[in-house]
Parts: structure tokens; sequence; C-alpha cells
């Protein structure tokens, strides 16, 4: 069992870098974000669960801890392990969530900037959207990083944004002269933020699929001679994003002395006491959870109220 210390680079502010942690299955190199990993560990012993999504394997329990096992062979659809014996779990945390991912192979850890990621073509291991979030290059090699987030709203939907959790916050007044601008390269996620907006009453977003994109409409927005106001009333930002991640967009548009008033929101899956630590040193406004969707909202009218509201 190896735990996964913190490394250098998850307490740098603003890089655009982020270290990848390769691992195979079927002889495929893939990648997750070393900021999603807890511990990586010899595969053990797991009991099934009847009636669970066929590519759960089922639980165990290290450390008194209950842990649900997913099989990412399964989940897209590669063989299974010629030596299942020295097959390896990696324990993930995000959503505020674990999990453990049977993978074949751990080869190690690289770090790469988030602009030699690319986003994938749609068709890469099915589905709509597809499963991988970006491919990276790396000395020769390419590495599919993998939706994490999405894998586990497929198999498991009630964990991911409710829309419906909106409803809860009663009736709500439209927000037209708000407009949101958001940033989020999961197309899944981007939907539902997307539609639970716009059904807080924020009807007036504009959705980039990366940092680069929502920070060239920024940039276009400063020399336009509107009031930036009039552009973007507040910034939703994932963190990780190819070509450029929410932290270092932060970090550009607190530096700039005519975005800096700019309120922004961070919410992504990685938000854990390190991450909350480093958005607050690049000067976030406020830091949420995926999915707290709810919480996304009262947090924007708080940001967003004109004085005297």
């Amino acid at each position: 069992m190896r735990e996964i210390k913190q490394t250098e680079i998850l307490l740098e502010s603003g890089t655009n870098e982020l270290e990848i942690m390769e691992f195979t299955i079927a002889g495929q190199v893939f990648g997750i974000n070393v900021a999603k990993v807890r511990e990586i560990m010899m595969r053990l012993p797991v009991k099934p669960m009847q009636k669970s999504h066929p590519v759960i394997e089922g639980i165990f329990k290290p450390r008194g801890e209950v842990i649900t096992v997913l099989d990412l062979a399964a989940y897209l659809g590669l063989p299974p392990s010629e030596n299942p014996d020295h097959d390896i779990f990696i324990l993930t945390n995000f959503n505020n969530m674990d999990f453990a991912f049977h993978v074949h192979a751990v080869e190690g850890i690289d770090r790469v900037s988030w602009k030699e990621i690319r986003k994938p073509d749609k068709i890469i291991f099915g589905g709509e959207e597809g499963v991988a979030t970006g491919i990276a290059q790396f000395e020769g090699r390419l590495i599919t990083i993998l939706d994490f987030e999405k894998i586990v709203a497929e198999i498991s939907p009630q964990t991911s944004i409710q829309v419906s959790d909106v409803d809860k916050l009663g009736e709500r007044q439209t927000r037209e002269d708000k407009p949101i601008l958001i940033a989020e390269d999961s197309m899944l996620l981007s939907k539902m933020i997307v539609e639970s907006l716009h059904r807080a009453g924020y009807v007036n977003t504009v959705k980039t699929d990366n940092g680069q994109e929502a920070w060239d409409y920024l940039c276009e927005a400063k020399t336009s001679g509107d009031p930036i106001r009039n552009h973007v009333a507040c910034l939703v930002t994932d963190i990780e994003m190819p070509m450029m991640d929410g932290h270092r967009l932060t970090k550009l548009v607190k530096d700039d002395s005519v975005l800096k008033n700019v309120p922004v929101i961070m919410f992504s899956s990685l938000i854990n006491d390190a991450m909350r630590e480093k958005g607050k040193q690049l000067g976030a406004d406020e830091q949420i959870s995926k999915p707290e969707i709810a919480n996304l909202v009262e947090v924007l009218d708080r940001l967003t109220a004109d004085k005297g509201e």
C-alpha cells in the first residue's frame, strides 16, 4: 500500500500544470490527476453486492472504511487482466466521495502542462461525449486522461448534480441582468450546470469549454469599452480543464487591474482542504464542491447582489 502525499505542484499557485498518475489497462495507457488519488494498493478480495451496476466489483474495507470498487476494464470494454494477482486498486477522493478503481498496473507520475492537453474526439471510448477528459502527450506517448466524474455519474447518477435541488430554494426571480460566465470542459456537467442556473433565474449564461476560452472571452469584454459587469457578473470555473485550468484562470483574473473585481467561484470535484488553501491564495471568492448546485446558486445570489438588495 502506498499513500499519495501532496507534492509540490499541489502547493504551487496558478502554474497551469498538473501531475498525472499513469496506469495501464489491457496494455493501454491512461491517466488520473494526482489530486484525485488518495493511495494505491495491491488488489484485494472484494465482497460482491447484489443488484449493483455490472462494472461494480463490490466493496472492501481497508482500515475499517467501506470502499466501493469499480472495474475500469469492464467499464471501458477492455479485456480483463492476464495476471489479476498483480492488479492495482487506485483509491480516489473527489466530490467528497471515496472510490477504488481496479486497474492492471501503475506506471508512475508525470508533470505536464495543461497547454499540452487536448480535448479528445467525442468517439473515444464511446458515449455521447466519450469518457476521456483530455489527451496528453509526454515523452513520445499518448496518455488518455479519463473523466472519472463522468464515470461515477453514469454508474451512480444520484451522486452527481441534481438539477431538482434548485427547486428546493423556493420561488425565484429572473436575473437576466446578471450574466454568468461558466468554464467547464465536461459536456455532461456543463449541461447540468447551465440547466440548474437557468432554473434558478440566471438565464444569461455564457458557456466556455476551458479556462483559455473563458480568458479569451474576458479579454474581449475588457477591450469592448462596456462595463465588465455588462459581460460577466460572476465567473464559475472548474479546476481540471485542458489548455488552461481553473487555478491559472483565477490567477489571471485576480491579477488584472480591470477584471480583479469580477467574483470567481471555483466549482470543482477537487475541493478539499489543500485545494481550498490554494484557491484562497489565488483570490477565489468562493470554492464549492460538486455536486452542491443549490449552494452554488445561493453563493451566486450573494456575490452578484446589487448594493441595497
